[in-house]
């Protein structure tokens, strides 16, 4: 979703000579993106994968399979139009599509009760672990919801743009193969290629009167969160309501403003969830937005009709049974089995989930953010989720066999 979808935060020299040479143009892209690289793409670190026996899955029997099927039918629908020898990323993991055509056939239009013997005819789970131990962090997401309106007017003063025109993005793999899947964002001026301004240029009003407004929202703040999930559900004065979804980003790195609020002091430990932070920013909205302009990553948006909100494998995400990942470790699509608790308790949570979608600060292979829904509801869940857990993936049976041949 929105801020979730990542992209490299390479800082371009203050002028980019577009209209130099093309040789010139790769020896700069080589040179200053290799720091970029290593920035953004960090080396993976090892990680393990122990083959078990689902009666060894801490929960299994106990979950409701059955209410994965409609994230697993979403994400096998995206997987139909890839090439047979098509690779699903993250290693021998997520296999090719070829492997997944029978697993997906013989889920798509399965009945709920039929969930458990499909998976275990079709998949084989393994253990993940890591360098520092198997247990990882599950933080939560949710789709925010805010009032807002077509025209500016009264309350409706806050700003939510589309993507201005004037935003760049450049694949770097066009250039040099080692760079492919990363992308820097800009801005042209006058043949050179800048960085993009960041949030508080935009909040000053840079784009004020270019018509790249979608809607005005009531609150700042709540433009502020939606930022950070990436997605949300507009309610309009007349009581009709429509999502709007992730665009594009300015390229600017994304800051955490809970820990710039607890490192300063303006809240404590206990009070930074969403729910405390969103109640301080709105208590004292003058220091509030020094606050949240340094957080320099801005989101634009667009319309999104039909079913939602979209993750980034381009399918709408399901309340209770879609995930974050990062994936280099974990392929979209991929059935993953959480083992761990609810947020605030102690009470087990253990559920099968669908890998559908990324986020800025989901990174490394024992990390997830759990997407829990829309609206307040869901931000009860959502706002107070940093649970450690452990991680169980499913992979398909084929794939499964021919590391077993391999090894």
């Amino acid at each position: 979703m929105g801020n979730r979808a990542m992209s490299c935060s390479f800082v371009a020299p203050a002028s980019w000579p577009l209209a130099a040479p093309r040789g010139l143009m790769v020896l700069i892209l080589a040179l200053g993106l290799a720091a970029c690289e290593k920035k953004v793409r960090p080396p993976a670190p090892p990680i393990s994968f122990t083959q078990i026996d689902f009666a060894d899955l801490p929960g299994w029997s106990g979950d409701d399979l059955g209410a994965a099927l409609p994230a697993l039918v979403r994400s096998c629908a995206r997987l139909a139009g890839r090439a047979e020898g098509a690779s699903l990323g993250a290693g021998w993991v997520g296999g090719t599509a070829a492997d997944w055509r029978a697993p997906c056939d013989a889920i798509n239009g399965a009945a709920p009760g039929a969930a458990r013997g499909l998976l275990e005819t079709w998949f084989v789970p393994f253990a993940m672990a890591a360098p520092k131990g198997e247990t990882g962090l599950i933080t939560g997401y949710y789709e925010a919801e805010l009032d807002g309106a077509l025209f500016p007017g009264g309350d409706y003063t806050a700003p939510i743009y589309a993507r201005p025109d004037d935003l760049v993005t450049v694949d770097l793999g066009a250039f040099t193969p080692k760079l492919k899947g990363q992308n820097i964002v800009g801005k042209l001026d006058g043949g050179r290629l800048n960085p993009y301004p960041a949030r508080a240029d935009i909040d000053a009003g840079l784009l004020s009167g270019r018509g790249v407004e979608l809607l005005w929202a009531e609150d700042p703040v709540d433009v502020f969160f939606l930022h950070i999930q990436g997605s949300g559900k507009v309610r309009f004065p007349d009581g009709g309501e429509r999502r709007i979804g992730y665009a594009m980003s300015n390229g600017r790195a994304f800051t955490g403003i809970g820990r710039l609020l607890l490192d300063a002091g303006k809240i404590p430990r206990s009070q930074a969830s969403m729910q405390g932070i969103r109640a301080w920013l709105r208590a004292n909205p003058r220091e509030g937005r020094a606050f949240m302009e340094r957080n320099a990553r801005y989101i634009f948006f667009r319309w999104i009709d039909g079913p939602g909100p979209i993750g980034a494998q381009g399918v709408a995400l399901t309340a209770g049974r879609s995930i974050a990942v990062d994936p280099r470790f974990v392929p979209y699509g991929m059935p993953v089995f959480l083992d761990t608790t609810w947020p605030g308790e102690d009470r087990p949570l253990r559920r099968l989930m669908v890998a559908q979608d990324t986020g800025a600060a989901i990174k490394g292979p024992l990390r997830a953010d759990f997407f829990w829904g829309t609206g307040e509801a869901a931000l009860d869940y959502a706002g107070g989720m940093k649970q450690d857990g452990r991680f169980y993936i499913l992979v398909p049976k084929a794939v499964a066999e021919r590391r077993a041949a391999s090894s």
